[in-house]
């Protein structure tokens, strides 16, 4: 059976927005740590894959890696899928009291004022593009705290999660691994994530590079909009690959060496097979159906004495 690994790709959105580049600016962590990856929590991680070989040298176990972006600076992937359009709903209802509110008041002084105060509180709704359909698809702008966001400028805001849109690299051109993009229940990923079999029958270390799309908010005349902005970052893999050997005693694949009697409780007789026919009885013993003092009948198990 594959073995699953798991590689985070948690990017720093903010400061990669800034800089342009995920150098320095993304931190990688796998499942292999106690079993040889290095590099953990740096943008220079190299993953250990354990393979295994039969006796005439072909494949025996193959690896699954799966790869899972997470952002620093972004509301966390646990909450609720449709909170950021329960925030924006209850943001709108709330500016439609302060309306009614505004509007009952007989005497106001500077309505004007008033207007504007409840067009900040509503916030700011990012327009819907073609590159920006689904979950970014006409929601508000909010902050880490789950607050609508009045003033974007001052850049206080939670970031969409990172997508990766492609892997590519040595690995992939020397078909040791072989990736694509799947579908999946998993609402955290928006339903899709990148996964890849690795070919463990050829030891040494291949690099791959991960294509990763992040937004920025820009503010075009009156309007907002999340532009895409694709960057790159690099890792790689160290292939080793050993005899296929049994986990219970680590030599070869065989039989178990376990003693068919080591369970047996001591001073316990247990019936033979062959040392006597069924149905018949040895000579100077009664005929089948009875029994006679001190005698057992074939396939019964004595007592302990």
């Amino acid at each position: 059976m594959a073995q699953q690994l798991a590689i985070i790709v948690l990017v720093d959105i903010g400061n990669a927005l800034e800089a342009n580049s995920l150098r320095d600016n993304v931190y990688l962590f796998d499942n292999m740590k106690l079993h040889g990856s290095e590099g953990q929590g740096t943008g220079g991680l190299v993953t250990a894959i354990h393979g295994a070989y039969w006796r005439d040298g072909s494949q025996a176990t193959e690896q699954v890696l799966n790869w899972l972006p997470y952002s620093l600076g972004s509301l966390p992937p646990t909450v609720p899928r449709g909170y950021e359009s329960e925030r924006a709903l209850q943001s709108d209802a709330r500016a439609l009291e302060e309306l009614d509110a505004l509007t009952a008041k007989p005497d106001a002084t500077d309505p004007a004022a008033d207007l504007n105060e409840i067009r900040k509180a509503v916030g700011t709704r990012v327009k819907t593009t073609r590159r920006t359909k689904g979950r970014l698809s006409g929601q508000k702008v909010i902050d880490l705290t789950g607050e609508i966001v009045t003033d974007t400028s001052a850049g206080t805001y939670s970031y969409p999660a990172p997508v990766i849109t492609d892997i590519y690299g040595q690995a992939v051109d020397e078909k040791i691994m072989y990736p694509a993009e799947y579908g999946s229940p998993d609402l955290v990923t928006d339903g899709w994530y990148w996964s890849a079999t690795v070919d463990s029958s050829r030891p040494g270390t291949y690099s791959y590079s991960m294509r990763i799309q992040l937004h920025r908010l820009v503010q075009r005349g009156s309007e907002a909009l999340w532009e895409p902005v694709n960057l790159t970052c690099e890792s790689a893999l160290r292939v080793t690959s050993e005899p296929k050997v049994n986990g219970f005693t680590g030599s070869g694949m065989g039989l178990l060496p376990l003693d068919p009697y080591a369970s047996s409780a001591q001073g316990t007789e247990y019936f033979q097979p062959g040392a006597q026919q069924s149905g018949t009885q040895q000579s100077g013993t009664q005929q089948s159906g009875t029994e006679q003092p001190g005698t057992q009948q074939p396939g019964l198990v004595e007592e302990e004495r």
